[in-house]
């Protein structure tokens, strides 16, 4: 895996000791102390409060715990040597501090005392976001024999001696990132993905037990950036010392390292903060936002989304597009996007996946006349795709049914619709999909890609590979999957990739290193949204996460279009309805909104996100964003049912929001609410926002009038 080049540099947020052989990395908040012991390996030692001085901190653990010697820490690699010895001793050799696009690395070189192979691993220090970046690269550097790697993962670090609480978000289709909160007892928590989808994320905070302030109270945290199968493990020992780690589940999978060889793992991102829950957002938010977001895109404001799904599933044409599209453009939407059902032989959900040419039955003229046509609106048109899958039903798969993942005497396990996985280890798969995807491209005015993944993996065979790499089939899965996104995005600059995995089935920073943007889930009632958003923003930014308005109603509570509008408007607004068949009324209300959110759509999606008040808390959901001046704020108010006075005491609450990330000595005035306040005021005491009655809503555009002189 490639992360990128590294050069040589030296940084103030890392110090070289004395000897030479202990570090201090330093971010805003945190210190990472680490050093050599007297027997050779580096051991860590302290990972917190920036002002804890390292001659005061004793060893915690082992910067790269291994399987051998004794073992009390969880290891982060285990390896079987030709001889059958599974035991490692590692010994400090070097180190340099590097630079990766102007932050600094240190790199540390360990080997083992009597086999041919060596450790890098990489601390990379990015201080204003308070995160360090690791990961770990194994070197065989023998000419004979292969090393056999059964477990490496990306990083870990210890917490010092106390009780914590772990905050994690995990789900399934339809209920994404449902937040758990729980006390780590002695022994180890597992969070991990078997089959290639989550519905939730590796993400995590833990903080010391009783310490629950949004903005206050000490916070470590941090992800995975991978896209395939994934653990993170926490363990507390008897003492007290809490040990995490993570990177690629190894389950089932092991990696054949030939002489000269380099595996690498991905990125584990970690982090320190002391300014509560809220302050792990922003700094997970930023550090996404400004540093994974591929970059040709990364600054741009995401276009406003129309979808034809929901208004046409499977039975789609052109005159039936343009006619949504002259709809859509009267309205004010700017991405036009055609969903399934527009390839050869895709009458629905059974046949055609795996045949990436316009089905001329649907289409006589092909996609260009109408994508013109659509463009001549003043729209941009996008596409939907699902590369990874096909279907049994599909010229693909009469063709090659050996590209699939299978085993030999084995059932192939389908899904409901039908679909297998396509084995894109294979180079083959890999030129086919590039190809595929190139030339519908190429070929048509495309701007947006909605890419799709909709089966859950199974029946990972590759029974063509040699025996000693049919393990390995997912990670080269993967790694073919980022080369592939990535190179097509070098080939179209220009265009948004979205990704959409069965809903949030793919939630991770690998793919929103790839990606412009994320489909958070299938369920699109703004009840439901209402929650996910909430996890959602804890965790990434709000211009990754498109969310529709659509006449989903999985509550019967026949919502008003302004609710919906307002909460698909707290990201990347998008519409799903059949809007062809909207009445004047509706019509009104949707360009108004649309012209709303295009208008504070730069704090949304550039601001920083602080949830104020979360659903699962009271039967509200309160959000803001602020723009990094601080002069300018919005705040989402989304009121869910309305309970009698009196009669559910543990639902009575506070009418006051105290809002945050202000100027404590500027004058702010709200938008719909009469007054000037300052913003030590709104902090401290809060504001009652006039949003009355069980599912109504307010979106309040907040803006500084005065600074007081210094």
């Amino acid at each position: 895996m490639f992360l990128g080049a590294c050069l040589p540099a030296q940084e103030s947020a890392i110090t070289v000791g004395p000897s030479g052989k202990s570090w201090s990395i330093q971010t805003r908040s945190a210190v990472y102390h680490l050093a050599v012991s007297g027997k050779g390996p580096v051991n860590v030692l302290y990972f917190g409060n920036r002002l804890q001085r390292m001659d005061k901190v004793k060893m915690q653990g082992q910067e790269v715990p291994v399987r051998g010697g004794n073992v009390f820490e969880m290891p982060m690699l285990e390896v079987v040597f030709a001889d059958g010895v599974r035991d490692i001793e590692l010994e400090y050799k070097d180190h340099e501090i590097l630079s990766m696009d102007g932050y600094p690395v240190l790199k540390i070189v360990q080997r083992d005392k009597h086999y041919p192979l060596e450790v890098a691993s990489y601390i990379r220090v990015l201080p204003e976001y308070d995160v360090i970046e690791k990961w770990v690269e194994a070197i065989n550097t023998g000419s004979k024999d292969n090393i056999r790697v059964e477990n490496m993962l990306s990083g870990s670090v210890f917490l010092p001696k106390d009780v914590y609480e772990l905050t994690h978000y995990s789900g399934a289709w339809g209920h994404e990132l449902v937040p758990h909160t729980t006390k780590l007892t002695q022994g180890i928590k597992t969070l991990q993905v078997k089959a290639f989808k989550s519905h939730g994320a590796s993400s995590f905070m833990v903080r010391p037990e009783g310490e629950t302030g949004m903005n206050d109270g000490r916070v470590w945290f941090g992800t995975l950036c991978y896209s395939g199968n994934w653990r993170v493990d926490f363990e507390k020992f008897f003492p007290g010392l809490v040990q995490i780690a993570g990177g690629i589940n190894f389950w089932d999978q092991e990696i054949n390292l030939r002489p000269g060889q380099t595996f690498a793992t991905p990125k584990m991102l970690f982090g320190y903060t002391e300014q509560g829950a809220n302050g792990a957002t922003a700094s997970m938010a930023s550090y996404i936002r400004e540093k994974t977001l591929p970059a040709p895109l990364r600054e741009k404001i995401r276009p406003v989304l129309y979808n034809s799904w929901y208004a046409t599933t499977f039975d789609i044409n052109e005159d039936q597009q343009l006619a949504l599209a002259k709809v859509a453009a009267e309205l004010g939407v700017e991405m036009f996007v055609i969903d399934d059902g527009w390839f050869k032989g895709r009458k629905n959900a059974n046949a055609g996946l795996g045949d990436w040419t316009v089905d001329k039955e649907k289409f006589p003229n092909g996609l260009s006349p109408m994508i013109e046509k659509i463009n001549a609106m003043g729209l941009d048109f996008g596409i939907w795709i699902e590369p990874e899958m096909v279907n049994p039903d599909s010229d693909l798969y009469r063709a090659h049914p050996d590209w699939v993942f299978h085993f030999p005497n084995r059932e192939l396990h389908r899904t409901k619709r039908p679909q297998c996985m396509l084995n894109l280890a294979r180079e083959d798969v890999y030129q086919y999909l590039h190809k595929s995807i190139h030339d519908l491209l190429k070929n048509h005015n495309i701007k947006y890609v909605k890419w799709d993944a909709n089966k859950t993996l199974s029946d990972p065979g590759f029974p063509s590979a040699p025996a000693g790499e049919q393990r390995a089939v997912r990670v080269r899965y993967v790694e073919n999957l980022y080369r592939l996104v990535e190179t097509l995005r070098s080939e179209f600059p220009d265009v948004w990739f979205e990704n959409c995995s069965s809903g949030g089935g793919r939630l991770d920073l690998g793919m929103m290193a790839r990606f412009d943007c994320t489909w958070p889930s299938d369920i699109s009632d703004p009840v439901d949204r209402i929650f996910m958003h909430d996890s959602y923003l804890a965790l990434f930014p709000a211009n990754t996460m498109v969310s529709w308005v659509s006449e989903k109603d999985w509550h019967r509570r026949s919502l008003p279009l302004e609710y919906k509008f307002d909460v698909s408007m707290a990201g990347v607004l998008g519409i799903g309805c059949d809007i062809a068949k909207w009445s004047g009324g509706q019509r009104k209300i949707a360009r108004e909104k649309i012209a709303q959110y295009k208008k504070i759509r730069n704090i949304v999606q550039q601001g920083d996100v602080s949830r104020l008040v979360s659903p699962h808390d009271e039967n509200r959901n309160v959000l803001q964003y602020t723009d990094r001046t601080k002069r300018a704020a919005l705040v989402f108010v989304y009121n869910l049912a309305e309970y009698p006075g009196n009669t559910v005491p543990d639902k009575q609450r506070s009418p006051l929001v105290r809002l945050c990330n202000l100027l404590p000595d500027a004058t702010y005035r709200i938008k719909g609410v009469k007054g000037n306040f300052k913003g030590s005021y709104l902090m401290e005491i809060g504001m009652d926002f006039p949003v009355k009655g069980a599912y109504r809503s307010g979106i309040f555009e907040i803006s500084m009038i005065e600074l007081a002189a210094p």
